[in-house]
């Protein structure tokens, strides 16, 4: 069992951003929905009682938890989920799905989400090519990431190559 889960805050959309999360990805599930408390004494906290709380959910195995705690904190872009992608297909399908709906666009491979919440969709071959010995090639490459938005793999090969 995992020791640590991401938490995160929405203002009354924690259930829908989790069943729209699970759906981007295989191997992901809700696995509990708590609801706010009628204690009986007026007070249930920031939701309605009965209304959703919390959203238990699972993205390829790893644990998060959604909250409905209300409009008193945002995102921002301090943190970010990183997905790394296999193959452009898998770049342009997440990248055309997170940034649907009110989401936008940022540089070098992030997103902001409809709910806010900002992504890295990076293919595995940017990690490795910047991360190579040869510093040259990883200089070329990150230069020609820092000219894209969505990240594509070609001119990243072709920065490369020289």
């Amino acid at each position: 069992m995992q020791k640590i889960a991401t938490f995160l805050w929405f203002d009354g959309q924690a259930e829908e951003a989790a069943t729209f999360y699970t759906s981007l990805f295989p191997d992901s599930r809700i696995t509990q929905v708590a609801r706010y408390p009628d204690t009986g004494a007026g007070e249930s906290g920031p939701g309605e009682p009965g209304s959703v709380m919390t959203v238990s959910f699972e993205l390829l195995g790893r644990e998060y938890v959604a909250l409905n705690g209300g409009p008193v904190f945002h995102f921002n872009e301090a943190v970010s989920l990183l997905v790394e992608c296999d193959d452009q297909q898998q770049v342009d399908d997440l990248w055309v799905k997170l940034t649907a709906d009110g989401g936008k666009e940022s540089q070098c491979g992030w997103l902001k989400d409809r709910y806010g919440l900002s992504w890295q969709i990076t293919p595995r071959i940017l990690l490795d090519l910047v991360g190579g010995e040869d510093r040259e090639k990883a200089a070329r490459v990150f230069a020609a990431m820092m000219r894209m938005r969505k990240i594509e793999i070609q001119p990243l090969l072709d920065a490369a190559e020289g």
